[in-house]
C-alpha cells in the first residue's frame, strides 16, 4: 500500500449550545481511520471527503477545539451536513 492509499479520518463533535468550537473527538490512520468510517456508516453520520483537511485535523489533539484558521472550512462542511439533512427531511 503506498501513502497515498492510506485511509486517513477524523471525527468532529459540535453542540452549540456547550462548544464554542467543533471539538476533534477521533482521528487516524489506516486501520484506525478504517474504523472511524465504519462507526460513521453504521450510525448514519454523513462522511465528508477533503484529504487536506483531514491533514490538518489529524495535527489537532483528540477533545480539543479546531484552531480558528479551520473555523471556515469547517463551517462549510458543517453547512454542506445540515443541508443533507434538509434534504432528508423533503423525502
Amino acid at each position: 500500500m503506498t501513502k497515498e492509499e492510506i485511509k486517513k479520518a477524523a471525527a468532529l463533535k459540535y453542540d452549540e449550545e456547550e462548544d464554542r468550537a467543533p471539538k476533534v473527538v477521533a482521528s487516524g490512520r489506516g486501520r484506525v481511520a478504517e474504523r472511524i468510517l465504519e462507526i460513521a456508516k453504521e450510525h448514519g453520520i454523513p462522511i465528508y471527503e477533503d484529504p487536506d483537511l483531514v491533514e490538518l485535523l489529524l495535527k489537532v489533539d483528540l477533545g480539543e477545539e479546531i484552531p480558528p484558521e479551520l473555523y471556515k472550512a469547517i463551517a462549510e462542511v458543517l453547512a454542506f451536513i445540515y443541508s443533507l439533512r434538509e434534504e432528508g427531511h423533503r423525502s
